[in-house]
């Protein structure tokens, strides 16, 4: 199947709500996978989380599609650490384990953005090589059709989180083949000198916030954005907001074993654990 929940949510112009995958293994990228219908993405992060691009963001998007045809889309948020074409590798790896979008992290300037298209998308949109036995089977068609479709249905997302980022925004969104700007609000927080969403941005980084959603849609991109709870990411759709994260595996698992610790004792849930 080329078309996937999250391009679904897409089409249906709706808000397409997911969940951060932390923790490594396929049991657990399963068990989010699972955890919702209104789950339209889940991110396996091998930047921060403890997923290695190879062989566990593999593994986890193979466990993830075993699933069905209406499992969430599994996107990978690559390390992306270093400069010069440190990206590219890592962009290969994980579309090539069958990935349904990537996120690179820490995106400052247009020429960035347009890099990562081009090792995102085959020839003549793009650079990316083709080798890999193995992701078209992930995607369940045949080589012909993955080469076919793959520059239509990957969905290429770029993180917004520091201060040239901000201000290369409307030239960033205007980049051809860039579909989703994401904004981290922790590490955006902090490149700008404040403290770090408790549990929401400072005043002066929501305008910041706001002002990258504008430009987003202005260019007719999808915006997305980090919550840490259902909460906030109501708020967040009513904003406008087109892809938003709900909760994190290790966030949800905290914060259910302390809720019902607490209960246990006779008490009232009160503020929960960390939420990232």
């Amino acid at each position: 199947m080329t078309t996937h929940a999250l391009l679904q949510a897409f089409k249906a112009s709706k808000p397409a709500f997911g969940a951060w995958i932390t923790l490594p293994g396929i049991l657990n990228a399963r068990a989010v996978a699972q955890a919702s219908p209104y789950l339209s993405w889940v991110m396996i992060d091998c930047e921060h989380g403890l997923t290695s691009l190879q062989p566990g963001a593999a593994e986890s998007i193979q466990a993830i599609t075993g699933l069905g045809p209406n499992a969430p889309s599994p996107l990978v948020r690559i390390p992306a650490t270093g400069f010069s074409n440190s990206t590219s590798w890592q962009i290969k790896y994980a579309l090539d384990a069958g990935a349904r979008g990537v996120l690179v992290p820490m995106v400052s300037n247009a020429e960035k953005a347009r890099e990562i298209v081009a090792d995102s998308r085959f020839p003549p949109a793009g650079r990316r090589g083709f080798g890999s036995p193995f992701t078209h089977g992930v995607w369940g068609i045949d080589a012909t059709g993955y080469i076919k479709s793959a520059n239509e249905h990957v969905v290429v997302m770029i993180q917004i989180e520091t201060p040239e980022a901000v201000q290369n925004v409307e030239a960033i969104a205007a980049v051809d083949g860039i579909d989703c700007l994401f904004i981290g609000p922790y590490d955006l927080s902090l490149s700008l000198g404040y403290p770090p969403p408790s549990p929401d941005p400072h005043p002066d980084v929501e305008t910041v916030i706001q002002n990258v959603l504008k430009a987003t849609h202005k260019e007719g991109k999808k915006c997305a954005i980090y919550c840490s709870s259902g909460k906030q990411a109501l708020k967040r759709a009513e904003e406008g907001f087109d892809i938003i994260n709900v909760t994190s595996d290790i966030g949800a698992m905290s914060e259910s074993v302390a809720a019902n610790a607490i209960v246990a004792l006779g008490g009232e849930p009160g503020a929960p654990a960390s939420r990232y």
